[in-house]
This record gives C-alpha cells, sequence and structure tokens, in this order.
C-alpha cells in the first residue's frame, strides 16, 4: 500500500488514539508470527485501516515487548483470525506493488525492488497459500493496470477503477456477506482515491521520469505542476470518492472501531488529500519525523 490513509489525529480522541496504535502494533505481531522480520517491514497505518474494518466484534488487548520497543511493553490487539487475515492481504499487495516497481524500472534503477522481492519471495507464497483468491484478484488487476500504462491509457478512471476494483477484492475477507458488500464499496471508493492521489502526489517526479502517469495525460501538464483547473477538477474527483465511501461507511455497526473509521473517512482523507493536492504533504510528513508510508 501506499501509506495516505491516516487518522486526523488532532481531533481523534485519547481512547481512539490508543485503540488505533494496539490495532497496529496487533497487525505488526501477526505479521511477525505468520511472516517474520519480512513482514514486519512492510506494516503502515493503510494495512491498519484495513484490519480495523475487517474485525468481527470486541476484540482484547495484552502487553507485548517487540523489536521496536523491546524495553517497555505495548499494548497491542490479541492475536486474531481478523488480524491473520488482514496479514495475509498484506503481504499480497506489498509483492505485486514490489513487482509492479520492477516491471516500470531498469535493471539498476528496479535494483531495490529486486532486492524487496527476494526478501519477501517466501512470505508472499505462505500468503498466496492462504488468500489464493486474493491474489488471483490483485494480479489481475495489476496486470490490467500495466496494460493500460503501457498503451499509455489517458483516462483517469480506467486505471484508477483497476486499482479499485484490486482493494475491493479484500472484502472477501469479511465473513458477513452483507459486511463484505458494505466493505467492497468503501474499498473500491478508497482505492480510487489512492490510486488518484499517488498520482499527484508523485507527478512531478514521474515527468522527470518518463514514467507512467495518468494525470499528465488527462491534463496538459509538461512541468509536472497542477494548474488551478486540474487541481479543482482532481479535488471534485477526490471528494466524490470519499463521499461515496462515507455513504456506504453509514450502512454498517462499526463497534469499538466506528470512532476511529468515522475520522478517517470524514477528516484524516480530506487532510491527506488537500495537503497533496496543494504540495504539502511530503514536507508535513518529514516535520514529523516520518514519511510517506508511516
Amino acid at each position: 500500500m501506499f501509506g495516505y490513509v491516516h487518522a486526523a489525529d488532532d481531533v481523534l480522541p485519547q481512547e481512539d488514539r490508543q485503540r488505533y496504535q494496539s490495532v497496529y502494533c496487533g497487525l505488526c505481531h501477526a505479521l511477525g508470527r505468520r511472516y517474520g522480520l519480512a513482514g514486519r517491514m512492510i506494516l503502515n497505518f493503510d494495512l491498519t485501516f484495513l484490519a480495523m474494518l475487517l474485525q468481527e466484534g470486541s476484540c482484547g488487548t495484552c502487553e507485548q515487548r517487540c523489536p521496536a520497543h523491546p524495553i517497555k511493553a505495548r499494548t497491542c490487539q490479541q492475536g486474531s483470525d481478523t488480524l491473520d487475515t488482514a496479514a495475509d492481504m498484506s503481504v499480497i499487495l506489498t509483492w505485486w506493488q514490489v513487482q509492479d516497481g520492477i516491471a516500470d524500472h531498469c535493471f539498476f534503477g528496479g535494483l531495490k525492488y529486486r532486492f524487496a522481492a527476494l526478501f519477501l519471495r517466501r512470505a508472499y507464497r505462505k500468503a498466496k497459500g492462504y488468500q489464493p483468491d486474493f491474489d488471483a484478484v490483485t494480479e489481475r488487476q495489476l496486470r490490467d493496470l500495466a496494460e493500460m500504462e503501457r498503451r499509455g491509457e489517458t483516462s483517469l478512471d480506467a486505471p484508477a477503477d483497476a486499482f479499485a476494483r484490486l482493494l475491493a477484492a479484500a472484502a472477501e475477507g469479511a465473513s458477513d456477506p452483507i459486511k463484505g458488500r458494505v466493505l467492497g464499496q468503501m474499498l473500491y471508493h478508497l482505492g480510487r482515491w489512492i490510486y488518484l492521489v499517488d498520482a499527484a502526489d508523485d507527478l512531478a517526479k514521474d515527468v522527470k521520469s518518463g514514467s507512467y502517469n495518468p494525470l499528465p495525460r488527462r491534463y496538459h501538464l509538461p512541468e509536472g505542476k497542477l494548474t488551478d483547473e486540474a487541481r479543482r477538477d482532481l479535488s471534485m474527483t477526490l471528494d466524490s470518492s470519499v463521499r461515496a465511501m462515507a455513504a456506504a461507511f453509514e450502512l454498517w455497526d462499526f463497534g469499538e472501531n466506528r470512532g476511529i473509521i468515522e475520522n478517517i473517512v470524514y477528516q484524516g482523507l480530506y487532510a491527506v488529500g488537500g495537503a497533496v493536492l496543494n504540495g504539502t504533504y511530503r514536507r508535513r510528513i518529514r516535520r514529523k519525523g516520518g514519511h510517506a508510508h508511516a
């Protein structure tokens, strides 16, 4: 995943902030338990959001130490089938993102992706065994996306839809069929949003390197900067995706995670999208001492 799905921490109540961190730590332990160090290295808050969406019922917490916090134990969500499913899907999503990076770069330019693939190969094979259907959908949608990139697709909707369908497939991890339909809609529109936000965030870099990006093809942006018209149009498109996601969110009771999910949907995504379009997102993240793939 790309690291754009964040809560608006400044307005998140302390209790929800602690729960959010406990799910993050719980997913980290699930990744470590199932996939070792390779699993822990791919953790980010996008994947934590997926784990919260998939969670069934109330989950307890425990105190555990980890390599990142060896001295003082941290509160983390107890292991569950939900966390295991989120961990499996996390590995699969990361694996195919790495494969996409290899395909997009020359041999030397893609060395970091090749090393990442070697590091993740064993974990991916294991995750594929646990989630073969999700792996098949992910591979198929990314191949469709790669074909669009190869032919220089000028539409924003077509590649965004391909990525959205990929993410929507994660809804199959829900045991309740009605919840599965709700999550399918939420994740579909989140996928569209992520794809377009990432395109806007990488615009200048992609124009400079010649990498595929649909924005310069949809709007005339030879210098790799959004015009006021393009920014307004893209802002409306992103907001439309968030509104559709919010409409689906209101159809299900997400229990103890509702406040966090509501914060992300109604505040966090808007804040990140606005910062990306204004060109302040990466600078803001660096000032906090982190990076875009938090």
